[in-house]
């Protein structure tokens, strides 16, 4: 039978989070595979993002109505994979970068493109790197001011 279970629990910075966790008790592949999966697939398409901490075994066990050694052996599986890190009486949290996560994968590629296209300007208009590297700090500079200025204004 499918059992869907809304799971609420609080993130590192005290915000309230909810995981919608489906699982098979007929099926045949183990409840902790499943809880495990689903979990792999919601911290590779970010849902859970980085520095994200989840919930206690001993919590997620309760919601779920599972034996909390079936959400411990799904949270091993997870840091063996890479997905996220045991930091003992502080929790479990999502890695900063987790293997095979869309959203990093593509912040990198976006990341690079820029920086060719920085790269390539800077050589059209005849500007050395280190010219080019301190233009870029500057710039930074500036939208930080620009940032902090908009936070203050009334």
């Amino acid at each position: 039978m499918l059992q869907s279970a809304r799971v609420n629990f609080t993130d590192q910075h005290g915000f309230p989070r909810r995981l919608v966790l489906r699982l098979d008790d007929g099926g045949v592949v183990p409840r902790f595979e499943q809880l495990r999966a689903q979990l792999a697939v919601m911290v590779a398409v970010g849902r859970l993002e980085p520095g994200c901490r989840l919930p206690t075994v001993r919590d997620l066990a309760a919601q779920l109505g599972l034996a909390p050694g079936t959400v411990a052996r799904a949270y091993h599986q997870l840091e063996l994979d890479g997905s996220v890190q045991g930091r003992g009486r502080l929790g479990t949290f999502v890695v900063d970068e987790p293997p095979h996560s869309e959203p990093l994968l593509e912040r990198r590629r976006q990341l690079a493109d820029a920086a060719r296209r920085f790269a390539a300007e800077t050589r059209q208009l005849g500007i050395g790197t280190d010219d080019a590297v301190e233009a870029y700090g500057e710039a930074v500079a500036q939208l930080a001011d620009e940032e902090t200025d908009r936070v203050q204004a009334p």
